[in-house]
């Protein structure tokens, strides 16, 4: 148990020399760890916003702008349908969904069957075991139909809302260049945002809220003498986007067709970028469809020669040019006297997705760096107190073997910081919570081993038998213990949010750190010693 192949020295040594290489950065002045970052993977730990400080934004799903959206896709749903299956109809919009009266009453069972088939589940569950949530019932009085919400299913396309933004906020965030941010979904209709590092938010929190649905739509050939005018049929009436939003006293209005065949969605894009028009100059996003965009695009563009077309973001058109030739490549640019910063976030929440719903800030809130430091001090100090206490502790009860278990924890600690380091983890408070819990268990198995060493010795074991027996009998002990904290670690972690799991991460990283420091440096220690002093008796 106490052989070591040289293989095994040289292994155990070069992952002590990897964890030091791993955890020097965090000693390091700020311009080495930059120069470290340019030519290495070597990073020092990221600071939790409880830490460095930073911003913290709460969103919340406009269940107004979400309520209209759905309304409308019912109504043009309903629309598709009845017209397909040539039904006579009149429709109207209600407060709380969409009214149907049918024109012909021989039609009435006919457009029942038709119209039902919109009020399909919204969801089966989990792996189809939960409950279907409709989110339109319909009620039938004589010929006429009315689609109402049903509460359930609004809740849970709410619920559905918000996990599909959480994979977009982060996908936006991340391309500012904002890293470590924490993204997590708080009550039914919320989701919390953590910015480490970013005391004016104002910016990240504009493009987090945009919902950036994007629709190539073609012009109507009549269009509104005055602001005030309704639109004709199958077109729908969009401001344009001021050249000088200062100066502009009332938004100029543009009438667009609204139909299937005259719009491409933006949901078919495959990448956006910023740059510069190589003829003005000025800052354009350069675009580019997938197959199905390209070849919906393509045919868009050839059918209607001469014709202009509108780009609409969140229903504002913010260019309107005319088609020139056929666009064939799936390729475009747009330009809408933007500013460099305007075109770059445009590119970045074109290339994540549109939000499925408009998110608005509830909370914002300004953590200032000197209460991160104040918190710093605060965990340093507390590491430190409980290292010395720990290893004053192992010195006393143990003597030399306590100075043999002081240099491994040392070391674990050395190597959890160096895991935490190059894997990105972020540290905070509850992190830093973690680390001074593992010292106490780095220790703890250490005591096991002792205490067993110290038993085969008082029943006569020889010294080279009692510790070779006392590592390999408290083996068992300890994975034990070691195996049933980490399950506790990793169910924190999965149920967990925020700072548990920064407290579970630290524990878990921690416990692997420990058994192998308890089981490879401090027998590798104790087997040096052995070789080298040939002891008779057991210093403990």
């Amino acid at each position: 148990m106490l052989y070591f192949s040289r293989w095994k020295v040289l292994a155990i040594l070069a992952s002590i020399v990897v964890g030091i290489a791993f955890a020097l950065p965090n000693v390091l002045t700020k311009d080495m760890q930059d120069k470290l970052r340019e030519y290495t993977i070597l990073r020092p730990l990221t600071l939790g916003l409880d830490l460095q400080g930073g911003s913290n934004v709460l969103m919340e799903v406009d269940r107004k702008e979400l309520i209209n959206t759905l309304i409308v896709q019912q109504m043009g749903d309903v629309r598709a349908v009845l017209r397909e299956a040539r039904i006579g109809y009149k429709l109207n919009r209600t407060p709380t969904g969409v009214a149907v009266q049918i024109t012909d009453a021989a039609d009435t069972d006919k457009a029942n069957q038709v119209l039902r088939n919109l009020t399909q589940p919204l969801d089966t569950g989990l792996f189809g075991t939960g409950v279907a949530s409709h989110i339109f019932s319909l009620q039938r009085t004589g010929q006429q139909f009315v689609f109402s919400f049903n509460d359930a299913g609004l809740e849970a396309r709410v619920s559905q809302a918000v996990d599909q933004s959480l994979a977009i906020i982060d996908k936006r965030v991340n391309g500012t260049g904002i890293a470590e941010v924490s993204i997590q979904r708080q009550g039914k209709d919320r989701i919390a945002v953590q910015l480490p590092g970013v005391g004016d938010p104002d910016q990240v929190v504009k493009m987090i809220g945009q919902t950036a649905k994007l629709t190539f739509q073609l012009v109507c050939e009549s269009q509104p003498a005055a602001a005030t005018d309704n639109p004709p049929p199958d077109c729908a009436a969009y401001p344009m986007k001021a050249e000088n939003a200062q100066a502009q006293t009332q938004p100029v209005i543009m009438w667009v067709q609204t139909s299937s065949a005259a719009t491409v969605d933006g949901a078919d894009l495959n990448n956006a970028s910023s740059g510069f028009d190589s003829r003005t100059n000025e800052p354009i996003v350069s675009f580019k469809f997938n197959q199905k965009g390209a070849l919906r695009f393509g045919k868009l563009t050839a059918d209607n020669v001469g014709k202009p077309f509108a780009i609409i973001l969140d229903q504002q058109i913010i260019s309107a040019p005319r088609i020139n030739e056929p666009i064939l490549g799936g390729t475009g640019q747009i330009s809408g006297n933007f500013t460099v910063e305007e075109a770059n976030s445009l590119a970045i929440v074109l290339r994540s997705g549109a939000l499925p719903a408009r998110l608005i800030a509830v909370e914002q809130r300004t953590v200032g760096p000197s209460l991160g430091s104040d918190s710093i001090r605060a965990g340093a100090i507390a590491s430190v107190i409980a290292l010395i206490a720990v290893m004053c502790f192992m010195l006393i009860a143990y003597g030399l073997f306590g100075i043999f278990a002081n240099v491994a924890l040392i070391v674990n600690l050395i190597l959890l910081i160096g895991i935490m380091s190059v894997a990105g983890f972020t540290l905070t408070l509850p992190g830093i919570a973690g680390i001074v819990l593992t010292m106490g268990i780095a220790v703890d198995s250490n005591v096991l081993v002792y205490e067993r060493i110290r038993e085969e010795w008082r029943h006569g074991r020889s010294a080279f038998n009692a510790i070779e027996t006392g590592f390999r009998a408290a083996l068992a002990t300890v994975l034990d213990s070691n195996i049933t904290s980490f399950i506790a670690a990793v169910v924190l972690f999965g149920v967990g949010s925020g700072p548990v799991r920064g407290f579970a991460i630290a524990h878990a990283i921690g416990i692997i750190t420990t058994v192998f420091t308890a089981f490879t440096v401090t027998r590798l220690i104790v087997f040096w010693w052995v070789r080298t002093a040939k002891p008779k008796e057991v210093p403990l």
